[in-house]
This record gives C-alpha cells, sequence and structure tokens, in this order.
C-alpha cells in the first residue's frame, strides 16, 4: 500500500477514505472524494489515537494494517477463556451466525483458547462508494472468501503487468455456468455489479433466502458458477487511477493515446494496458473484425478497437480461452456498459434454448433482446463461445450514458442485473 499524507489523491485515498467511513472516522458520503483534506487528515488523527498508533495524521504500513480490515469487512479475533460467539459478536459488531458462517470447522459449544477466529462485520464486502481497481478487488475477494468459506478463488492467469485473473466459484451442481466482466477498462462498473451479485447469492445460500424470488440454495445445487468480475485489471487501473499519471504503465499508455488524439485520455481507454481491445481479440471471424476496425481507422494499438495482431495475442483472452476449454460452460454472460440491451446471437448460429432464454432475461431485467450490430459482431468472447460450443452466449450492455458510466447509475444496474443473473442461472440448468 502506498503512503499517502495531506494533499495527496487519486484511488489510495480513495480506499482510505472508504475505510475511514466504514470504521465511522468520516461521517458523509461526500468526503470520498480521493483528495487527502483537512477532513481526511483529522479523521486519520482520530483513528490512529483510537487504535494506539502515532497520531501523525500520515498512512503508512501500520495504519494501512489497521486500516484493511475494514476493507476488507472482517477482523480476527484469538479465543480466550470466557468467550462465546455472542460475546465476540458483541464486541466486534457482528453476529453469531455470520461467526459461525465463516468458521464451519468450529464447535461453538467448546472453543479452542488460542485459536483465531474470523468475524465478518456487520457490512457488505463490495462497496459501490468508490470506483473498483485491482487492489479493492483483492481486497473484497479475501473478504468475501473469508466470510463464506465455500466461496473458492483461484487465478486463471495474469495481465500484462502480471496483475492476477480471479476466478471465483460458488455451487456444487453438475451444470456449469461462468459470468464475466470489465473486458473492457472503462466499463468497470461491470465488475462491482457482479461482484455484489455474487456477494448477495452466497449470503442467501448461507442464510437460506432467496435471490430475486429463487431459492438460493437450489441454484447452487443444480449449477455451478464461475465469476472472472476483472478480465482487464490493467486497464481498469489506468482508467480509475491505481496506475497513476507520471507511472511508466500511464506514460506507455499515453504514447499510445497520442495515436487517436480524439479519443480522451484515460477515461476514453477500453482495452488492455498493451493497446489491444480484449472483446475483438477472439478467434471468431477476427480477420473481419479486423478489416473493419481498420477501414474505421483503428490500425495500431491504442485506446480502444485495436484487434490485435493476431488472435488471442493478449494474456487476458487466452486465460478466458483456457477456463472456458477447460469447464466447458453451459451458458456464459459478458457483462459491458452501456444501453441495455442484451445481444444473444452470433452470425447465424442459434444454440438450442438461446433465444427462450434471452426472451426471459429480458422480461425480468426490462432489457431489450437484440442482436449484435453488424460492425461490433465478431472476434467477442459472446461470439467466440457460441462459435465453439453452441450454447447460449449472451453479452448485457447495462446502463445507459458516455462510459465510464458513474457510480450513481450502480443501484440502478444492480436491480434490473440481480434478476437477470439468477435467471440465467436457474434456466441454465433447465433442459
Amino acid at each position: 500500500m502506498e503512503t499517502v499524507s495531506y494533499g495527496s489523491l487519486g484511488a489510495y485515498v480513495e480506499a482510505l477514505q472508504l475505510a475511514l467511513y466504514r470504521a465511522g472516522f468520516l461521517t458523509q458520503q461526500s468526503e470520498i472524494d480521493g483528495s487527502f483534506g483537512i477532513n481526511t487528515q483529522n479523521a486519520v488523527l482520530r483513528f490512529q489515537r483510537v487504535y494506539g498508533l502515532v497520531p501523525d495524521g500520515i498512512v503508512g504500513v501500520k495504519t494501512w494494517n489497521q486500516l484493511i480490515p475494514f476493507l476488507t469487512g472482517y477482523t480476527t479475533h484469538t479465543i480466550a477463556s470466557g468467550d462465546t460467539f455472542y460475546k465476540i459478536a458483541k464486541r466486534y459488531g457482528s453476529t453469531a451466525a455470520a461467526i459461525a458462517i465463516a468458521n464451519p470447522d468450529v464447535n461453538p459449544y467448546n472453543l479452542v483458547i488460542g485459536r483465531s477466529l474470523v468475524v465478518p462485520f456487520l457490512i457488505p464486502v463490495v462497496s459501490a462508494l468508490v470506483p473498483l481497481n485491482s487492489m479493492l478487488c483483492a481486497f473484497y475477494i479475501d473478504g468475501l472468501s473469508k466470510r463464506y468459506p465455500f466461496l473458492r478463488t483461484s487465478m486463471i492467469g495474469q495481465s500484462v503487468l502480471g496483475r492476477p485473473l480471479w476466478r471465483l466459484r460458488l455451487g456444487q451442481g453438475p451444470v456449469k455456468i461462468a459470468y464475466n466482466a470489465a473486458h473492457h477498462a472503462n466499463e468497470w462498473i461491470t465488475a462491482l455489479v457482479v461482484l455484489r451479485y455474487m456477494e448477495n447469492l452466497a449470503k442467501s445460500f448461507a442464510y437460506g433466502d432467496l435471490i430475486a424470488e429463487r431459492s438460493a440454495q437450489e441454484i447452487l445445487t443444480r449449477s455451478t458458477i464461475d465469476f472472472i468480475p476483472l478480465v482487464n485489471p490493467d486497464g481498469v487501473d489506468l482508467v480509475t487511477g491505481l496506475i497513476a499519471p507520471g507511472s511508466k504503465p500511464y506514460q506507455t499508455a499515453q504514447i499510445l493515446a497520442n495515436n487517436y488524439p480524439a479519443i480522451p485520455f484515460p477515461a476514453g481507454w477500453k482495452a488492455n494496458i498493451a493497446g489491444t481491445d480484449l472483446n475483438l481479440n477472439y478467434p471468431a471471424s477476427w480477420e473481419l473484425a479486423r478489416d473493419i476496425k481498420y477501414a474505421q481507422g483503428f490500425t495500431q494499438p491504442g485506446p480502444r478497437d485495436f484487434v490485435g495482431p493476431y488472435p488471442l495475442s493478449e494474456p487476458e483472452s487466452r486465460a478466458m480461452v483456457n477456463i472456458t476449454n477447460q469447464n466447458g460452460y453451459q451458458l456464459t454472460l459478458s457483462y459491458h456498459t452501456q444501453g441495455e440491451v442484451i445481444f444473444w446471437k452470433y452470425d447465424d448460429l442459434n444454440p438450442p434454448r438461446s433465444l427462450e432464454i434471452g426472451k426471459r432475461l429480458a422480461a425480468v431485467s426490462g432489457y431489450a433482446l437484440e442482436e449484435t450490430p453488424p460492425e461490433s459482431a465478431n472476434a467477442g468472447y459472446k461470439d467466440w463461445f457460441i462459435l465453439n460450443f453452441n450454447k447460449p452466449g449472451y453479452t448485457v450492455e447495462a446502463g445507459l450514458g458516455v462510459n465510464p458510466l458513474p457510480l450513481s447509475q450502480f443501484e440502478r444496474i444492480y436491480r434490473a442485473n440481480e434478476p437477470l443473473m439468477t435467471e440465467a442461472a436457474w434456466l441454465g440448468t433447465e433442459k
């Protein structure tokens, strides 16, 4: 974690402010603005005093170590004599049920002194108060996997800059389904939507609740769902500021962006950090996509629409192909923004039940079901999936407006897509 202090700006300050807000040391959401001003400094000083740190207003290693639990959403507690789940929960503002779910191998009636427990806080892990980046994504994944230990996490590969490409798995059912997000850098809000859904599905499963009027336990008994929330972590970090101005990756990307001066930088960046549009890098009429994009002027690496030097030239698209080949998914959703539309078809292929399921997804979300426009109908992940597996694959264009969509749209987008993702999992397991 980067040391920050008065006058600092950017993604690390946003993470700091989010942690302080969750810990109760900032009281207004409006104070989460990425600028380390006097209010943030005073909150840091109060936090440091409460947690027995030197009150210098500088957020270094020791202060970050105390703040990180408020980003992951849990802390740890060493069992002492006389402890019970109820007493521990009361101390940390948790519940005995949440502690039991997070520690399934611990007998609450026979607590072993000296043993460490995971204690979840009563806050959602995934936050829509700050833009997502790979650092926050890792914190959220850590928090979710600790809170819900039945959630399995793994890496399917690495990005150009070596950032992990995470796969999170829920369920034990025979039918495998996959949801991915953030192929495009300035569509990072989709990763938050998918992560929030995964959190709510895991919570509903753990507590025996419904999600979008379906039984979470039945869904995850019938299916196994893989979530790949951040396909393009480098690009997302460029757009949301974790890759800071002045850094070498930022400068390299800026040189590529200079080839396309009409595209705002970095807000208009869709590509991976090498300047290849990942959703134009799959072997599904890639040559046709290349010809179309070249005719539009996208002939070299840049912020968007460059198809790459050859299909699967990028580590991120190769990782997606590999994980899909290994699992043989029965249905996939790929999340993009914007337009409130679901694209369901590739070329003249019409996989069994694809239209039927697509109509249902449109009905529960309020999104339109359409065929992909010809200029965008090739070399995407959905196209490759349909071409190679003849199974239902969908691109969901969430939200409305100009990318990157603001966080103020998150709740509206999520409300439309919780039933969509639930229905996709439910229908994907039916014959």
